[in-house]
């Protein structure tokens, strides 16, 4: 049990160098990590210009994905480094690799110079940028956790937990501020470069805070003692005692607060733009604004969760999720675009289709075609944020889609030249977007019809959801390991949760919206898992504000 118990600490100039250096760092390699998710359309045309539009954007975004696919890997390789070597010194290796990679993105030439190799170095900076970050968050909330007063963990790691929301919206405010600078024109030749340039700049700062910090007090009584782990992955994940926590702080945990994180911030800012058809400017700020307000949240359930437990608010963060986000993204369709909920009331729309030629549309790789007429028709419709029924047609029909009395006959691309198929796909959405058109479907959100001050009261209550469950978590997963692995074992989980689980979330959403013909229905990934981590985590996990954090067995 915890042995410090009071209540009226006061934070040392020490500790407020802990907390101020490992958040610091962390903000920045956040921003470097999130750079690249913004700048995806204009990264997709500089580097990946040897292949059609759509094509080069997929590219782009397996590329993003690359780097949240290989965290869970950083984390094995720098957690276990950080076990046997130091805290410090582990997340101090970090913060380079990770500036370095984005530097080098920032003056790297594009397909047009070096042809291929630009690609393939830029996919190598961004696992660089992956591995890095994996090894990034359990180093710093170890090493906060481990320097905090027993009763304060929540408060202190809590800093921590902002890094993240944070380093977004430094990213965002970077990107803006240079694009209104010099232009869109300026901005999508070279501009773009800017914001990875400047991180060299953050990287020099935030190693030379951190070379002048000390090992964690945890870490130097362990070594001293001589107990330090020389096999920690095998400790770690090898023996069932461990790794069974290791499982809990997976399902009952990080994967419900991964989904929750990235459906209140990124998933939201998806919805608005992609779904909503809100402009980009409008929703970058909006979503801006919201986490400018809801950032100091982490904070204070951060706090909180030293006076009445850490599990209570995360598994009340991913119940409240669960039973709102229906009705709360059906209110953002309302005040950001209602000329499309009118339209979903008035103008039903059904793709009559062969259920054989139907697939469902899951593609986290980038690299499957789906050609079916039914699949080229969903994949239109949902991309443009119609909803549809689906009606089943006899066996070998060509799908058709129908509005109202008017109908619209898809094609099938199997066995198309590219010529001619991207042709057929020019047509067809061409012919799409007139019929939707005529019957009341947007082609974008009217800004004079965008309720922005109702829009921002969602997205806010959207992030206070991320807060409840993100500002707790590091404390928890610190609390729950013994000191001589528990950077190995609290990072694995906490990065296949937000890599994988909160990673492909965009991906699998939209697949079910494509599946279902329904532009709410991506919202049972997040739901299902948040639930699901909600009962497991009721269950099973125990609360660990009073653990002692000192123990090594």
């Amino acid at each position: 049990m915890a042995t410090d118990q009071a209540t009226d600490h006061v934070i040392t100039p020490e500790e407020r160098k802990v907390i101020f250096a490992s958040s610091l760092g962390t903000v920045f390699e956040w921003y470097d990590f999130y750079l690249y998710g913004s700048l995806a359309a204009i990264i997709a045309k500089q580097f990946f210009a040897g292949t059609d539009p759509n094509t080069a954007f997929i590219f782009a975004l397996l590329a993003f994905a690359a780097g949240f696919l290989v965290r869970p890997f950083g984390a094995i390789v720098f957690g276990r480094l950080g076990d046997m070597v130091g805290r410090k010194y582990t997340f101090l290796v970090t913060i380079v690799l990770m500036g370095v990679s984005t530097f080098i993105v920032g003056l790297l030439p594009n397909y047009a110079s070096i042809g291929i190799a630009a690609p393939i170095i830029l996919i190598t900076l961004r696992i660089l940028q992956g591995l890095a970050l994996g090894g990034e968050y359990g180093g710093a909330a170890t090493y906060v956790a481990e320097h905090a007063p027993d009763h304060k963990r929540g408060a202190f790691t809590a800093w921590i937990q902002t890094t993240a929301t944070l380093g977004l919206f430094l990213s965002l405010l970077v990107i803006l501020g240079t694009l209104t600078a010099i232009g869109e024109e300026q901005f999508a030749e070279w501009g773009w470069r800017i914001p990875f340039l400047v991180s060299v700049f953050l990287l020099g700062i935030s190693v030379w805070i951190r070379l002048s910090m000390n090992e964690s007090p945890a870490f130097q009584r362990m070594k001293e003692e001589g107990k330090i782990s020389k096999a920690p992955l095998s400790e770690a994940f090898g023996q069932w005692k461990n790794l069974k926590i290791v499982l809990l702080a997976l399902v009952g945990l990080t994967a419900g607060q991964a989904v929750v994180w990235y459906t209140g911030q990124f998933y939201a800012l998806f919805f608005l733009t992609q779904t909503l058809k809100v402009d980009g400017p409008t929703a970058n700020i909006l979503i801006a604004a919201s986490l400018l307000i809801g950032t100091p949240f982490f904070i204070v359930f951060g706090s909180w969760s030293d006076k009445i437990g850490r599990k209570k608010i995360i598994m009340a963060g991913c119940l409240l999720a669960a039973l709102t986000y229906f009705p709360l993204f059906k209110a953002l369709t309302h005040y950001a675009n209602p000329a499309l909920e009118t339209a979903q009331m008035n103008a039903p729309v059904v793709v009559v289709a062969d259920p054989a030629e139907c697939q469902f549309q899951f593609n986290p790789t980038g690299t499957k075609k789906f050609t079916s007429s039914c699949d080229i028709a969903k994949a239109k419709l949902a991309a443009a944020s119609v909803n549809y029924k689906n009606e089943p047609a006899p066996p070998g029909t060509t799908a058709v889609i129908k509005v109202g009395d008017k109908e619209l006959t898809s094609y099938s691309a199997v066995g198309l030249p590219k010529e001619e198929a991207v042709a057929k796909d020019k047509q067809f959405t061409n012919d799409l977007k007139a019929l939707i058109g005529e019957a009341g479907y947007p082609a974008k959100a009217d800004p004079a019809q965008v309720n922005k001050p109702m829009v921002l009261v969602i997205l806010v209550i959207l992030v206070l959801y991320v807060t409840m469950v993100y500002g707790p978590i590091a404390a928890m997963l610190v609390e729950m390991f013994p000191t001589r692995i528990r950077y190995t074992s609290m990072s694995l989980p906490y990065h296949i949760g937000n890599g994988w689980f909160g990673g492909l979330l965009p991906t699998t959403a939209f697949a079910l919206v494509a599946y279902q013909g329904d532009i709410y229905y991506g919202l049972w990934y997040p739901i299902v898992i948040a639930l699901f981590t909600f009962v497991i985590g009721t269950l099973f996990v125990r609360e660990t504000k009073d653990n002692d954090i000192h123990a090594n067995d």
